[in-house]
């Protein structure tokens, strides 16, 4: 079987219900709604959300802590990570892109010091933890703050 060889089942597509066209149709008059009532008014209906009155699930759900909109959200990098480019090597955002370590940034690079480094680098990042700069300096390489 070829997927061109492929076809629906008889009966598992049905043409949509139209609504108001008539009495003919059957859906004809109050085209479904009722006679009477809020959700038979046009434009009529509750909000999102709303429960008849009664308090809210979003309202009665506990709210805790502060969210700060905005806060900077950093893609982390550890330091044991860059051992894998080579001596000389320039790291900068778009490497880390590429070579998969960041799969995404938000608001840039924050290098950790979480390992050991043995390689000789040029770090390029947005952030630098104290122990990371202090790790990458010691193995020879440079940190640059973007």
């Amino acid at each position: 079987m070829r997927i061109h060889e492929l076809k629906k089942p008889e009966g598992s597509t049905q043409k949509p219900k139209r609504v108001g066209r008539g009495q003919g149709s059957g859906w004809g008059t109050t085209a479904g709604r009722g006679m009477n009532g809020q959700n038979s008014r046009s434009g009529g209906g509750v909000r999102l959300g709303f429960e008849g009155g009664q308090m809210p699930l979003y309202r009665r759900i506990p709210k805790r802590g502060f969210n700060n909109k905005w806060a900077k959200e950093y893609a982390e990098v550890n330091i044991a990570d860059l051992n894998r480019f080579e001596n000389d090597t320039v790291v900068d955002r778009d490497l880390l892109l590429s070579s998969g370590l960041v799969k995404q940034v938000q608001d840039g690079v924050k290098i950790l010091g979480n390992g050991d480094l043995e390689k000789k680098i040029i770090v390029k990042a947005e952030k630098f933890s104290k122990s990371a700069a202090e790790k990458i300096t010691k193995a020879g390489g440079k940190i640059e703050v973007i």
